[in-house]
């Protein structure tokens, strides 16, 4: 991974300078109050004071050090969002940061003072020094925390708005999928060849043509009037893929098999809403061809370590088409391609492909629990 990519990934800079922002508005409380207390308080006048050596020595040497730390916090603490640590963890980690800090800046300070001459090695005091830390330990404690809260924060109001305008973006394609799904099964030849099955049935099987239209009732009432949830069951995403099935083999009667091997304990988990039938669909559409006239379609769904595997199969025709290519040429391939990834980001795999044994094409989707 390039520096810049690292940089991309790792470091938000208008968050580094959120971090910075803060503590110069401390540290110009701490300038205002130094100069107040030389001003009205006695003790103080009194005092050896070089607003120089202040600004430069103090201030701006540990302004410099604070702010590189916290930006190795930030990228640290984005790193523990990703992993999803425990809280107790989490806050003992900082807690041992924050006190980190401060050794860190007193270690650079006396090395700085002796570099430059100010103290000689010989007149170090090891404990002045330990004990100037611990004068300041609950200060750096508090400045810590305070920037760590801002860090949370920051990064918690980002992740809200990402996930509104995923939801929102999930919502728009969950509706275009409908209409997507409503226009090509309303296409001509759709409703003709369904038309003319019932028709037929009508004179040889009038149990059949009634079942046949309120199959295609129900799953067209189901793509126009169903709930927008982005995820549903795997029951009920089976039950209206069902009405869908039930017609294709009418259509289709005795060159089309479709079984399935589905586990029963996985009937509730979740899964993208109106996934199965656009990949089913794809699968016989695509998987007739002159030389594969009966078509065998097995659909799959089994755990695979902390995935969910869905698999669709067939014995028909081989794709000649990589699956970029596919996902390019297929307006509904690539809105499920899209969608998956506005639920999961990155953590799914979705890919069509030839068999091993060039028998026939397979859709593999995983999606996380």
């Amino acid at each position: 991974m390039t520096l810049s990519k690292l940089k991309q990934k790792y470091i938000d800079f208008r968050l580094v300078l959120l971090l910075a922002g803060f503590y110069l508005l401390f540290d110009l409380v701490v300038i205002a109050k130094i100069a107040y207390m030389r001003a009205y308080m006695p003790a103080m006048k009194e005092e050896l004071f070089v607003w120089s050596d202040f600004l430069l020595n103090n201030l701006l040497f540990d302004y410099i050090i604070v702010i590189a730390y916290m930006t190795m916090i930030a990228i640290s603490t984005k790193r523990f969002l990703n992993k999803n640590y425990s809280w107790v963890k989490i806050i003992s980690i900082h807690t041992i940061f924050s006190i980190l800090i401060g050794l860190i800046i007193r270690f650079l300070f006396d090395s700085y003072s002796i570099l430059i001459g100010k103290v000689s090695l010989a007149e170090f005091d090891l404990r002045r020094s330990i004990n100037a830390f611990i004068y300041v330990l609950d200060l750096n404690f508090l400045i810590y925390f305070a920037m760590v809260f801002i860090i949370y924060t920051y990064y918690y109001l980002r992740q809200v708005k990402e996930a509104e305008k995923r939801h929102s973006k999930l919502e728009s394609q969950l509706v275009n999928t409908r209409m997507k799904m409503l226009s090509s099964q309303l296409q001509p030849h759709f409703l003709f060849n369904t038309l003319n099955s019932i028709a037929v049935l009508t004179d040889m099987d009038k149990e059949k043509a009634k079942d046949t239209i309120a199959d295609l009732s129900d799953f067209l009432r189901e793509i126009l009037y169903n709930s927008d949830r982005n995820r549903i069951s795997l029951d009920e995403e089976l039950r209206i893929l069902e009405y869908y099935l039930n017609i294709v083999n009418v259509r289709f009667s005795d060159h089309l098999s479709i079984k399935k091997d589905i586990k029963e304990e996985l009937l509730l988990r979740k899964v993208p809403a109106m996934l199965l039938q656009p990949v089913i669909e794809n699968s016989i559409k695509h998987g007739y061809s002159y030389d594969h006239t009966h078509l065998n379609v097995l659909v799959s769904v089994y755990q695979e370590d902390d995935m969910l595997v869905i698999k669709v199969e067939n014995d028909g025709a081989p794709v000649s088409m990589t699956h970029a290519e596919l996902m390019e040429k297929g307006v509904g391939l690539k809105n499920i391609n899209d969608r998956l990834h506005n639920l999961y980001q990155d953590n799914f795999f979705f890919e069509i492909r030839n068999k091993s044994n060039d028998e026939g094409v397979e859709t593999i989707i995983k999606i996380p629990e």
